[in-house]
């Protein structure tokens, strides 16, 4: 198979397939499994969404007939669609959950966005007749715990603004002359999001991808170890401060309270964001926590900050408001250092 006739979406950033030669073998689907690489073509009428994410994180535009190496996987988006490998039929149709090469077949979606870029499976990437898995190309470390003070973000949901206020309080931690890791423990693998993290001043950046998932969507006990191969590459850098982004919510299937579960003793400051001041009510009932700080949409006005406040009793910011930042980093101040 010659490589460069196929385009590299983000999930193939921790293979060396770019590099390597490798052949397409159609496998049944018994053999089929979450995290498989595979060969799809491009299909379908061509719309809004049919962008890709490549491994660089550079976005571009896919063309009907390109081909297209992804991973099979499961998207839950509350926002946008539901999604799943499993639910490919026999036709081997399916579908790019996300720009990232996240492959499926869509079980509900908004309709207010735009249809998933279709897909038709072409087979399986292997090499000596065995197939490729994003677990095959995990290096494995030794473990350790994590002793890094952890800044947690999470949210009512997606699109509530976590990402953004993460680089904000990534930039304000290297401001203040922190060495900072940027993180993301749960989700759909977007390249992006992290990539932001370090534009913004990280001086390393990790997401789930790095420990071969697609998403997080999977069962707990697996999550847990994919997770603490994460946190051990997280806790060999020893910085300062690690700001970890839990995607989506706490309640949602994509195990965000098996993250916080995992790095609780280490979390000194939590910033819920959230999409409006009644989610945030009902986040903290649900899961019962109280935050630190809330940011996001949900503190985009004066009258909204009032609301959560009311609601909640707790501290509202609209980060994206430079007069913000100076309450911002005399709460961080406070929490990691004690006072």
């Amino acid at each position: 198979m010659n490589q460069h006739n196929c385009f590299f979406p983000s999930l193939t950033r921790i293979a060396d397939l770019e590099h390597k030669p490798f052949e397409i073998e159609s496998l049944a689907r018994e053999h089929w499994e979450t995290g498989d690489y595979v060969q799809a073509e491009v299909t379908g009428v061509r719309g809004q969404s049919y962008i890709l994410e490549l491994n660089t994180g550079r976005m571009m535009e896919a063309m009907l007939g390109d081909k297209v190496i992804g991973a099979f996987g499961k998207r839950n988006a509350t926002l946008v669609g539901v999604g799943t490998w499993e639910a490919i039929e026999n036709d081997n149709c399916m579908e790019a959950l996300t720009s990232a090469g996240l492959f499926g077949k869509s079980t509900s979606v908004s309709p207010l966005m735009p249809k998933f870029m279709s897909l038709k499976y072409l087979g399986h990437v292997t090499r000596a007749k065995t197939k490729l898995n994003m677990q095959d190309f995990v290096q494995p470390v030794q473990e350790r715990k994590l002793e890094t003070p952890v800044v947690l973000l999470v949210g009512t949901s997606m699109s509530a603004g976590k990402t953004t206020t993460g680089r904000v309080v990534i930039h304000e931690l290297k401001r203040s002359g922190y060495s900072v890791v940027g993180a993301k423990l749960t989700g759909a693998g977007r390249y992006r999001d992290v990539l932001s993290f370090g534009d913004a001043g990280a001086d390393h950046i990790f997401d789930f991808v790095d420990a071969g998932l697609p998403s997080t969507v999977c069962e707990p006990d697996e999550y847990r170890v994919r997770l603490r191969n994460l946190l051990s590459r997280i806790a060999a850098i020893d910085a300062d401060v690690l700001v970890a982004e839990a995607g989506a919510s706490p309640l949602e299937p994509y195990n965000g309270a098996t993250a916080i579960e995992e790095i609780h003793d280490n979390v000194r400051c939590t910033i819920l964001c959230a999409s409006d001041p009644y989610a945030v009510a009902g986040v903290q009932a649900a899961f019962d926590f109280k935050p630190d700080l809330v940011s996001g949409p949900a503190a985009n006005t004066d009258a909204a900050i009032s609301l959560v406040e009311k609601l909640t009793g707790v501290r509202a910011l609209n980060l994206m408001e430079p007069s913000s930042i100076p309450a911002l980093g005399e709460l961080l101040k406070e929490k990691l250092l004690g006072r």
